[in-house]
């Protein structure tokens, strides 16, 4: 079988976020990579410059030509900037039967927002009941289920708790903007919550870390493996990647991790 997954997401034109992350990411790991781009974005390792928005009819129109052609086995989402390109999203994975991996991609590394304010509330009510598993970080934790940043595990768990209600099968908070030698990620999933802890990376080259844990979660889903030993195995891949993105020199602002060390120095 030739596992395939599906990335939907906006372009990175500085390559190390969004659909070129993902396509990486799904790569390295031995997953083939389809894509359908929502948005186009002029960025580099220092920000976001423009974003431009793809139209609801396109997105459309590729997810036909993909969905009605490839065996697709798995499908990430990223960035959905407005209410209308969720509502369309959705309405054409809805009797899908294939892991969705949810990423709200809502603010970049660099503190530019992506996801318009008004289209909170539709991601929530059409996309969180799709996905089998939705992997906020700590800031988007908290805009997704209205509250203040979580900075203990009890104010995690209940945030947790809140996006399960809203229908996901699975929540992965991720505490790489927290503090301390360890960073901890948190999955809440079959009714028990389980901590994956790792040395903290210092590194400036840190631009699309949530991207690639989220495209790595969807490449071993794609390839057969059950939900939890896929987060498991991803967290050990992200890990590697920013620890060896350290000797990465790409850009002049927060680089990028390195989706291909396994294969290249």
């Amino acid at each position: 079988m030739t596992a395939i997954a599906l990335t939907i997401a906006g372009s990175d034109s500085g390559g190390g976020a969004g659909i070129q992350a993902d396509i990486k990411t799904f790569s390295a790991l031995g997953a083939y990579a389809a894509s359908v781009i929502t948005a186009i974005t002029a960025q580099n390792t220092k920000g976001v410059t423009t974003v431009e928005d793809v139209s609801v009819a396109t997105i459309i129109a590729q997810m036909d030509a993909v969905l009605s052609d490839l065996a697709i086995n798995a499908v990430k989402i990223g960035m959905v900037s407005r209410i209308e390109t969720i509502a369309a999203i959705a309405e054409r994975l809805r009797g899908q039967s294939q892991p969705v991996v949810l990423d709200p991609v809502m603010v970049a590394t660099s503190g530019d927002r992506l996801l318009h304010e008004d289209a909170i509330e539709t991601l929530r009510r059409d996309l969180l009941p799709l996905a089998t598993i939705v992997t906020p970080n700590l800031p988007e934790a908290a805009l997704l289920t209205g509250t203040s940043m979580a900075k203990t595990d009890t104010e995690i768990a209940q945030q947790a708790e809140l996006i399960l209600k809203a229908g996901t099968k699975a929540v992965l908070i991720k505490g790489g903007h927290g503090d301390g030698p360890e960073s901890t990620d948190y999955l809440f999933a079959d009714g028990a919550m389980q901590a994956l802890s790792a040395p903290r990376v210092e590194t400036k080259n840190d631009h699309g870390t949530g991207c690639t844990l989220a495209a790595a979660i969807t490449a071993h889903l794609a390839k057969g493996y059950e939900l939890r030993e896929a987060v498991e195995l991803s967290k050990d891949y992200l890990n590697g990647a920013l620890d060896a993105g350290r000797g990465l020199a790409v850009g002049n602002g927060r680089g990028p991790v390195h989706h291909f060390y396994r294969w290249w120095g």
